[in-house]
């Protein structure tokens, strides 16, 4: 499967920070879903590179 997320559509995309994030900032991904897809992103670049994965 090759998905190709914009920042547009990353954007339009219900992101959650994982909960083994702390607050003092640091190394943290979010992630977001979509029908059959699962999103991952670097919460400090929320405009770079998106992996996206099958469920």
């Amino acid at each position: 499967m090759n998905v190709e997320v914009t920042s547009d559509s990353a954007a339009a995309l219900a992101w959650f920070k994982s909960s083994y994030s702390g607050a003092e900032g640091g190394d943290c991904v979010e992630v977001a879903t979509s029908p059959g897809t699962v999103h991952v992103r670097d919460s400090k670049d929320t405009a770079g590179p998106v992996l996206s994965l099958g469920p």
